[in-house]
Order: structure tokens, then C-alpha cells, then sequence
């Protein structure tokens, strides 16, 4: 029977539509063990109280006295080292919540088991579980053969291996990605039905955020839970009464609650008794790559609206468009499709290789070069293996093509660090400090570029509002931080620029009144949909002003850079039903030295990063709520 939840009444945009909800099974991945709480997922400090020399470790007595007593359990300790994991972590913990659940079942406790899609092939999922249920079974074995309290006692070894198998068949089908502000994943966690019946779209009109307050802090639970399991059976609202599941049932066993909480909150206008969805996937892909994820992974085909849509969806033919030029015209037609699908994949293939050895080697020189190179040179059609008809191609990826966004947010960080890693070895040399601030400017403007390519796609597609959130965040830090280099004393008095700012009403802006907008969304806790498409526009507009005056000073010396007309407004992109849509010539980019720009220059910088940040904390307020960390941590930058 497929489950779903809806709404009961009609929601708006930025509200939280259940209360904190609680794992019923939870695990740091082994990466994060000796940093975070393994109760709470909190960041350690120096000053936290442990008694162990490994893992694992808690923030406060409150966090140990909760969640110490369920490794020893659960029979994790037992697993060997080569398979331990915080999948199989994660599915002994359920197996103590729930130890007798029929191996034959297709739910435990009300959760999908998924078991026969999940093993019908062979492939790395069922290989997983196969090799995952066998460590699981010995580990229980162990475990009730030594009397440290029995995990499960079945008749014979075969039905530990079954339920063990179900248990990582319901992990591997319904658990979440915990990840910290910074977008880090700390580990998983499988949440109660409530949560884990909620479909998702390509399209979601909700997401999610975690709270990692320890287990002594006191959690606000005002929120409602505004949505109710739907069956197609029944074909009306159902209100299921146990659907909070696990929190009151925890409380009524007299157990402390503990692990990361949930919390799930509108992001666009939903009506009574339409469904509720959030994205299982990385909506700023394609639509192939999109499903190639689903299926690996849930083992569906997502049949939402952007994936139906006929013909594509203004945004998944952006983020798949490979732009051709062919000096001769006659043959560009007949030969384009038998070169473009080669190219795809060899363009693919470049690109992920050259950011997975600087993820893997760190040599952000090596990446920046061989990045832009591509972006710049794409493929001529005379590299292409198997093609024999030279028709002089030339294959670039669209400006807007998902690729071309990992790398804008590669190059960001890769000029940042190459600025860090100067002013390290030695930050009173003057030649240092240039180049540092050389690749300070470099890394805003990709930061600028990565922020108004996805709003731009943000337009058409509303879901994509906490990618966006991010990228507009990262956006104005950067650029704010590009201000406080030394090297600005060289060409710009920051004295004087900071006395008439500081004096033009703490930097708010009379033409969009940004900040007075969002004070006012900080103290109802939301936005309106009216009001939210309002402060965009207004904002775009601002923007769109401010950016062409400080653009060609933020990529003076970067040749990719350049060629991008403007980082906001895309109006210069040619229609894609042009077969040439976009060129990466720059003929009328006159370069113009830095030493040309004043003290307005840093003026109009340090606006726009106020804008930016300002913005971003407005989406992130709507996704994650207004005392959210994200929100706090944009509102600390901002008032420093």
C-alpha cells in the first residue's frame, strides 16, 4: 500500500509543518566519531566533559546518560572494523527498539522495507546488503553467545540473518543524511513515519532542517503537526493518532530522547489536502542523473511534474545544454547529434576527474588551471574517439549546465584556499599579499557567478530555494572578506568608505529596504508569498545595478571570467533553440587596470556583499526558520 502525507489545512510559504521530530535509530559516520557528540551530533569543544579514550564521545552527561548504554546493546562492538559502518550501526540500533518484527514483513514499525527491489539485482546495493546482513547476524550472535543481553532470540541462526537483513533494508530505504550548516554529513538517522512516509518530488514543496542541541537543552515544541498519512485505498485524509510515534512512545518508557532532531517546513504555498514532498536528491541535476540516483539508491522512477514535463523543463535543458560552433554551417545539423552524446560524456568525464584529484590530492594550482582550460577550450570534435567526419566542432558546456555550477563552486573554493595558502607562508611579503588578494577577488567572483546562475534557474524552479540560499551566503562572505584585505589600502582609502557607510543608515538601502523586510520577517517568524516575490525582484533589481560596476575589477585577469557578460542578469544568453547559444569570446571585455577604481569601487563591493548576505539569510530564514544557525551565523557576519 503506498503511504503519503498531506496537509490538513492550507499553509503558506516559510512555516514549520511538524514539530521536532526524533530518531527512532541514528549513527555518526566513522569520519566524525571523535569530533561529535554520538548523541546529539554536536560539535566537541576542548571543554566537554568524556572519560573515554575512543569512541564513543558526548557533549554532556545528559547526552551520555541517553544514548551510553545503546552501543554496548546493539551489539555494534562486535561487528569487525572492515564492515562497521553507521549503515550497520544505524540498523542494530533499530533492531533494540524493535526485535521481534516478522522477517517476512514488507513494514517495519510502519517504515518500507523496499527488501525485494533492494536485492532483486545484483549490484553494489544488494552486494551491501548481502555482505551488511551477514555482519549484522554474527555480531548478534556473538553478542547472545557471550550474555551480554540478548539483541534477538530466534529459533535458528537463519531468522537473525533475515530480520537483519530487513533492518538494513528499512536503513538503507528510509534513513536521511544529517548534515551540519556547512552542508557537512555527519551521519544518518531514520526518523518515524510522520517523517519517513513523506514521497518526495523533483519539484518538493517542502524541506528539512536539524537541530543538534544537546539532550539538557529545552526545545520549543510549539509547532503543530500540520500533515496526516493519505491512502490511495482509503482516498480521504486519514489522521493517524500514533503518528508522532516514537517521541511520546520514548517518554512513556520512561527514555530519554536523544539523536539530531528534525523539523520539516514549507517552502512554497501548499493547500489543504495537497501532498507534501521533499527532494531525496540533488535538484541542480539533470533529469537522467537525477533518476540514475533514485533508482540506485530507492529502487523508483520519479514520476513527478518536472520529471513528466514534455518537452524538458526550462531548467533540466539548462542543466544538461552542450553549446556547438562548426565553422561550416551546412554539415552542423547532420553531423551534431553523432558528435554531441560523445562529447557529453568525455566532457563529464574531464571535469569530475580534475575535481575528484583536487578533493583526493589538494593541488588547487593544478585544479583552477585544468578547470578554466576546460570551461574555456571545451572539445573539438577531432578528439572525439570514433568520429571520422571532421566538420571542425567545437563542444563547450552551457554557462548554466550542472557541470559548469560544480565547477564554479570548485574554482570558489580552490582560489580561496590558493589565497589562504599564500598569506601562510608568509604574509608580510608584499609580492604574497598581491597574488593573495589577486586570488581573493578571483574566488568572489565565482562565488558571484555560481549565486546568479542558480537564481536565475531559482526563477523558473522555486525548489531550489536552500541551494540558492547557500550560494547567495557564500556569495556575499566572500565578498565582504575580499574587503577586509590589506592590499585595498593600495587603491582605496576604506577609512573614508567605512565613515560614509557607517553613516548612511548601517548600510540598509533605500531602493529595495532589504533589511527593513527581513527584520520584519525575523519577528512574525515568516514570510508571505506576495511579500517574498516582492523583496526578490526588489532585490535582483539592486543587484543588477551594483554589479556591473564592480564586475570587470572582480575578474580583471581571469579570461573564463570575462567572457561571462554579467553574473546576474542572463538576458545575454542566446535562446537554447539556437544550436549556438553561447560564446566564450570576449571581444568587447576591455580589461582595465585595478589601479583605475576609488573608493566608490570598494563603496559598490561592500553594498553588494550586504546584499547578497542579507538576501540569503531571507531564503534560509524561509527554509530553515529565523533562529535557525545558518541564520544566526549570516546575521554574526553581518553585524561584525
Amino acid at each position: 500500500m503506498e503511504m503519503e502525507m498531506r496537509c490538513k489545512e492550507e499553509i503558506d510559504i516559510s512555516i514549520d509543518i511538524t514539530p521536532y521530530l526524533f530518531p527512532l535509530s541514528f549513527s555518526l559516520h566513522n569520519t566524525h566519531l571523535h569530533t561529535h557528540c554520538s548523541s546529539c551530533f554536536s560539535l566537541l569543544t576542548p571543554n566537554n566533559p568524556t572519560t573515554n579514550s575512543h569512541p564513543p564521545f558526548y557533549c554532556s552527561p545528559q547526552c551520555s546518560i541517553a544514548h551510553s548504554s545503546i552501543p554496548l546493546s546493539s551489539a555494534e562492538h562486535h561487528l569487525p572494523s572492515s564492515t562497521t559502518s553507521s549503515l550497520l550501526r544505524t540498523a542494530l540500533r533499530l533492531l533494540l527498539l524493535y526485535p521481534h518484527i516478522p522477517s517476512l514483513s514488507n513494514r517495519f514499525s510502519k517504515l518500507l522495507t523496499n527488501r525485494h527491489l533492494l536485492t532483486c539485482q545484483n549490484d553494489d546495493v544488494s552486494e551491501t546488503i548481502r555482505v551488511g546482513g551477514l555482519a549484522m547476524a554474527t555480531a548478534i550472535a556473538k553478542q547472545n553467545d557471550g550474555g551480554g543481553g540478548g539483541l534477538i532470540e530466534p529459533d535458528d541462526g537463519y531468522a537473525v540473518l533475515e530480520i537483519a537483513t530487513v533492518a538494513l533494508c528499512v536503513v538503507l530505504t528510509n534513513a536521511v543524511e544529517v548534515h551540519d550548516n556547512e552542508g557537512c554529513a555527519l551521519g544518518i538517522a531514520v526518523f518515524e513515519h510522520a517523517f519517513s512516509w513523506i514521497n518526495h518530488s523533483c519539484s518538493p514543496n517542502a524541506c528539512y532542517r536539524f537541530s543538534f542541541s544537546n539532550c539538557s537543552s529545552v526545545l520549543s515544541l510549539e509547532s503543530k503537526l500540520c500533515i496526516a498519512p493519505f491512502t490511495h485505498n482509503s482516498q480521504q485524509l486519514k489522521i493517524d493518532s500514533g503518528v508522532l510515534g516514537s517521541s511520546s512512545e520514548f517518554a512513556q518508557e520512561g527514555r530519554m530522547i536523544c539523536g539530531p532532531r528534525l523539523i520539516v517546513r514549507s517552502i512554497k504555498r501548499i493547500k489543504k489536502g495537497e501532498e507534501v514532498t521533499v527532494a531525496y536528491t540533488d535538484l541542480l541535476q539533470p533529469k537522467e542523473l537525477r533518476q540514475s540516483e533514485l533508482w540506485s539508491k530507492y529502487r523508483f522512477i520519479c514520476c513527478c511534474k518536472r520529471c513528466s514535463s514534455q518537452p524538458f523543463t526550462y531548467v533540466d535543458h539548462a542543466l544538461q545544454e552542450i553549446s556547438v560552433f562548426s565553422g561550416d554551417s551546412s554539415v552542423l545539423r547532420s553531423n551534431y547529434k553523432f558528435c554531441r552524446d560523445t562529447a557529453d560524456r568525455r566532457l563529464t568525464d574531464s571535469i569530475e576527474d580534475v575535481i575528484s584529484e583536487y578533493l583526493l590530492v589538494g593541488d588547487s594550482v593544478t585544479c583552477c588551471e585544468n578547470l578554466e582550460k576546460i570551461l574555456i577550450e571545451g572539445l573539438n570534435d577531432e578528439k572525439l574517439e570514433g568520429n571520422e567526419r571532421k566538420s571542425h566542432f567545437k563542444f563547450t558546456l552551457h554557462p548554466l549546465h550542472h557541470l559548469s555550477l560544480s565547477s564554479y563552486t570548485t574554482l570558489a573554493s580552490a582560489y580561496k584556499v590558493r589565497a589562504s595558502d599564500l598569506l601562510s607562508v608568509d604574509s608580510e611579503m608584499d609580492l604574497n599579499q598581491s597574488k593573495a588578494f589577486h586570488m581573493s577577488r578571483t574566488s568572489a567572483a565565482y562565488f558571484l557567478l555560481l549565486a546568479g546562475a542558480a537564481h536565475h534557474l531559482f526563477i523558473s524552479e522555486s525548489s531550489l530555494i536552500a541551494s540558492v540560499a547557500n550560494f547567495w551566503i557564500g556569495a556575499g562572505e566572500s565578498l565582504l572578506t575580499l574587503t577586509r584585505n590589506s592590499e585595498w589600502s593600495k587603491f582605496v582609502n576604506f577609512d573614508s568608505v567605512l565613515s560614509n557607510l557607517a553613516s548612511d543608515t548601517n548600510f540598509e538601502c533605500s531602493k529595495c529596504s532589504l533589511m527593513d523586510r527581513f527584520k520584519a520577517c525575523t519577528l512574525n517568524g515568516q514570510i508571505k508569498s506576495e511579500e517574498f516575490e516582492n523583496v526578490s525582484n526588489d532585490f535582483i533589481h539592486c543587484v543588477s545595478d551594483i554589479t556591473p560596476k564592480v564586475w570587470s575589477f572582480l575578474v580583471y585577469g581571469c579570461h573564463f571570467l570575462k567572457s561571462c557578460k554579467d553574473p546576474i542578469n542572463y538576458n545575454w544568453l542566446t535562446s537554447f533553440e539556437s544550436d549556438s547559444c553561447y560564446t566564450h569570446e570576449s571581444e568587447n571585455v576591455i580589461g582595465v587596470s585595478e589601479r583605475a577604481y576609488n573608493d566608490q569601487t570598494g563603496a559598490h563591493i561592500l553594498q553588494l556583499g550586504e546584499h547578497c548576505l542579507t538576501y540569503g539569510r531571507l531564503l534560509a530564514c524561509i527554509c530553515y526558520g529565523p533562529h535557525s544557525q545558518l541564520v544566526s551565523h549570516v546575521q554574526n557576519i553581518i553585524d561584525h
